[in-house]
């Protein structure tokens, strides 16, 4: 399966390192939302980051990093829905509905389809989609997202899933390079 993190709303102390610990532990990419943040901001991260792990990163915005930086593609929501003219790589959509699975799916390498469950870092944010409506989405394609914790993972699996990406979980309560760790681990399968 798929390990995504995404980056929270606000650009955290020590997020470089916490980034590079992430994909140090195999996670498959991170996306780099921060929606509020400056271009500069952005490039200053991006740069703090070990070249050797930029192509596992994709963008939300500030697509015009893509002409400096040898980034793993972009990531389109409602916020910036287009793929930049200048642009040939790898593309993945946020999606919120089953009809926008169908229609994004196709063109892209994965879509995220969320809430899943109640989200961790969006209060009050929770999902509508059944049984029915899950079991029924392309295998290969869809990414849950929406209240991704450890213990949930099993419940993913059921259905056709390619993977699963991580908000709340993740960042909430401070999270620092120092324990990162502990919360990847949990995620870590089984043997």
């Amino acid at each position: 399966m798929l390990r995504i993190a995404i980056t929270p709303h606000e650009i955290c102390p020590a997020e470089a390192a916490v980034i590079t610990a992430i994909l140090d532990a195999g996670w498959d990419y991170v996306h780099l939302r921060h929606p509020a943040a400056s271009l500069r901001d952005m490039r200053n991260l991006v740069e703090e980051i070990p070249q050797r792990h930029h192509r596992r990163l994709k963008l939300h915005g500030h697509f015009d990093l893509l002409c400096d930086f040898n980034l793993g593609g972009v990531h389109l929501n409602r916020r910036c829905p287009e793929i930049p003219a200048y642009f040939n790589g790898e593309v993945s959509r946020s999606c919120h509905t089953i009809d926008e699975v169908r229609l994004y799916a196709p063109s892209c390498r994965y879509v995220t389809l969320s809430p899943i469950f109640p989200s961790i870092s969006k209060q009050g944010y929770i999902g509508t989609l059944g049984h029915d409506d899950l079991i029924a989405l392309p295998a290969g394609k869809v990414v849950a997202l929406g209240g991704i914790t450890p213990d949930r993972i099993g419940m993913i699996a059921d259905y056709p899933f390619v993977g699963y990406a991580v908000l709340g979980y993740l960042w909430a309560d401070g999270v620092t390079p120092g324990n990162i760790t502990e919360r990847l681990d949990a995620f870590a399968p089984t043997k």
